[in-house]
């Protein structure tokens, strides 16, 4: 399958991170990758992100977020699923790049949500327009897993 760079940008396009995965399948209006943790090992919401951890990430033309669904490296058991909310993905042959409007949503294997980072989400200082079509993104998040 194809290579990948995902570019992760602020709201200037500047990159904040930018780390490579491969094509899993395309869809009409969405990609998915597979990519794997590159950061030391670090403790997260009642799990262990572990450098070499499988991630199945899938961003979106016309969502306003992308979710990783994230697999432990030693046992490739669940560990749950990190949302990004951010304006809608840009998807080229080579590369994937999203703007990350700071606010996420953490699922965890039991379903329960967490929503991270309000305070830097309140403190980008976004135009309504944008404000509202990231919150709706979080609400659909939310009852897709909830129905999911």
């Amino acid at each position: 399958m194809p290579g990948v760079t995902v570019y992760k940008l602020d709201l200037q396009g500047r990159v904040t991170y930018q780390y490579a995965g491969r094509v899993l399948r395309r869809e009409p209006n969405a990609v998915v990758l597979e990519a794997f943790f590159t950061k030391p090992d670090m403790p997260f919401m009642g799990v262990t992100l572990k450098r070499g951890d499988r991630f199945v990430e899938t961003y979106y033309r016309d969502r306003w977020y992308n979710i990783f669904e994230i697999y432990d490296r030693d046992d490739d058991q669940l560990k749950g699923w990190y949302c990004n909310i951010g304006k809608p993905a840009a998807i080229a042959d080579g590369s994937v790049s999203y703007v990350d409007l700071a606010l996420d949503l953490w699922v965890a294997a039991d379903g329960t949500q967490t929503v991270l980072d309000e305070d830097e989400f309140d403190e980008l200082g976004l135009d309504e327009a944008t404000r509202e079509a990231a919150l709706r993104g979080l609400e659909e998040l939310k009852g897709y897993f909830c129905s999911g």
